[in-house]
């Protein structure tokens, strides 16, 4: 049972005024900021990232980069995963800290106050109360995390960022940016700003690349783009990153998967590029160092891990579109080929996101999936009905009526002779935080 902390409480009273989800706009959430004295004007150098996949790690990238480098940063993420806490990372000498309790409740008090009643959504409160809590608390930069789209998201009024950065751009949340790639990256691109430089990461398709590196060049912006002025890959088991200035021979990143090199490289790109120094020491030890809780997260000891069948390993991922199901699917093949075992999935999803194309990505690998309801969303799609997704994409699935249940099922039935297996669950961030919070491990 979580404890309710006081910053839930004002968060509550919120969501019992406002209404839930995004309305993109700028205009109330610019009005609120007027209010506030527009703190968005009196950050330290901003970091903003936007993209359909990647940008979290981008953002985790580029915070342990900074510190490795010995500087204070702030962090701004959503969604959360537990905790309306983990969307403030404040800067601290010797690493940040999630935003302390009695600090966020008095700044959402303090929001919701000037706000006075007048019709705005939640998530613009909280990006206003990101603005007010990163001017009011120095650090040396400020890392923004876009919440959904790029041109009228809360986070776009930063005036002028120190780099923009596009991380991959694939189909997602259709019903708000549009069903074809290149009004996606229209969206996204729409963080860009008249001359402020730009890193573009690794992307899917030529035709985003092509409307991203057009609209920087219609702004005049310096721009770098993934596999053109930059890159990452692998090279006797270590991660060689080149640029203009040369090559690095790095650790391998610590988050898993080989999709990690090419966000890793547009971390040190954009950090690079928003004017900071980084010796090869600092971008080693950012590599090992470097933490993402609930993307391909090796899900720590703890009441729902103990569960699994014996020695199985059980990891977790709240990617939820056909682009993460591609690189959680490889992340797990390269997996595969250090130690066989049997791939099992376990995975909740919700009705806005293409259940198909994701499980796709994992046909011929999956011996079987627990398909479960997703309780903290109203937008779960039920797990019967998930369940024949699943197998429409050629998968062996079931529906359970939890992910307890689920690993009990798989170790109760688990033939001891047999290699342990490997466990997926995925498919929602909304998943992955009920996962992290049941087995007692939340992000810190």
């Amino acid at each position: 049972m979580m404890t309710t902390t006081a910053a839930d409480r004002e968060i509550d009273r919120l969501l019992a005024l406002h209404p839930k989800g995004f309305d993109l706009s700028l205009e109330r959430v610019s009005r609120l900021l007027e209010k506030l004295d527009n703190p968005q004007d009196r950050l330290p150098p901003v970091i903003h990232i936007a993209g359909t996949n990647g940008k979290g790690s981008a953002a985790a990238f580029s915070r342990a980069l900074l510190e490795a480098a010995g500087h204070s940063v702030h962090v701004h993420t959503s969604p959360h995963l537990v905790n309306w806490h983990e969307r403030y990372r404040m800067g601290a000498p010797g690493g940040g800290r999630l935003v302390e309790d009695e600090v966020l409740a008095e700044a959402v008090a303090r929001a919701a106050k000037v706000n006075g009643g007048e019709h705005i959504t939640v998530f613009e409160i909280l990006t206003a109360v990101t603005f007010l809590l990163f001017s009011e608390h120095p650090a040396d930069a400020a890392i923004i995390e876009v919440g959904l789209g790029g041109r009228f998201d809360a986070t776009n009024v930063i005036s002028r960022p120190a780099v923009s950065v596009i991380m991959p751009i694939s189909l997602d949340h259709e019903a708000f940016l549009g069903d074809r790639v290149e009004l996606i990256a229209a969206e996204k691109a729409g963080i860009i700003k008249p001359g402020a430089p730009v890193v573009i990461g690794a992307q899917e398709t030529s035709t985003a690349q092509d409307v991203l590196v057009a609209t920087a060049e219609r702004l005049g912006c310096p721009h770098l783009v993934y596999g053109q002025d930059f890159l990452a890959y692998e090279e006797n088991g270590r991660m060689i990153f080149q640029d203009e200035t040369g090559l690095m021979d790095l650790t391998p990143p610590r988050l898993p998967g080989r999709h990690q090199y090419a966000n890793a490289a547009a971390a040190i790109a954009a950090v690079k590029t928003a004017g900071f120094t980084l010796s090869h020491r600092a971008v080693d030890k950012a590599m090992t160092s470097v933490d993402w809780p609930g993307r391909m997260q090796r899900l720590p000891k703890g009441k729902l891990s103990e569960l699994a069948p014996e020695g199985a390993e059980v990891w977790l991922d709240g990617g939820h579109n056909p682009g993460a199901g591609v690189v959680v699917a490889e992340a797990l093949a390269e997996q595969e080929e250090r130690f066989a075992r049997p791939l099992f999935l376990i995975c909740g999803m919700l009705n806005t996101k293409d259940q198909v194309g994701y499980f796709r990505a994992f046909e011929g690998m999956a011996r079987h999936v627990y398909t479960v309801p997703v309780s903290s969303s109203d937008a779960g799609v039920p797990n019967a009905e998930l369940a024949n997704r699943a197998m429409s994409a050629g998968l062996s699935a079931e529906p359970v009526n939890s992910v307890a249940n689920a690993l009990m099922l798989l170790r109760d039935t688990w033939d001891p002779g047999e290699t342990p297996p490997r466990i997926l669950i995925g498919g929602s961030l909304y998943l992955a935080g009920e996962v992290l919070a049941q087995n007692g491990t939340p992000p810190a």
